[in-house]
């Protein structure tokens, strides 16, 4: 396989990975602004427990997404294949 391929695909990885990364840390600060915003979505988070529960689901989905995009880019750029299965 020609080098320039492999480098090619090494950016690709690396620039999906942080739109990966990029997305779970907006979904992360959204669940914390749903969950703790008292003026904006309290009344409507605490009118419905499934709107709470959501919330809080929203957090721990954008969490996971950043840990996973985060490693994903550090997988690409190390060319580490552990990391980049994980």
């Amino acid at each position: 396989v020609p080098m320039g391929v492999l480098t090619c695909m090494k950016y690709l990885m690396f620039i999906f990975n942080m739109l990966v990364f990029a997305g779970g840390t907006c979904l992360a600060g959204m669940g914390v602004w749903v969950a703790v915003d008292p003026a904006g979505f309290q009344d409507i988070v605490a009118a419905r427990a499934v709107l709470s529960a959501s919330a809080w689901l929203l957090l721990a989905v954008g969490i996971a997404l950043s840990l996973l995009g985060f490693l994903g880019c550090c997988g690409a750029l190390r060319r580490s294949r552990p990391l980049l299965l994980l």
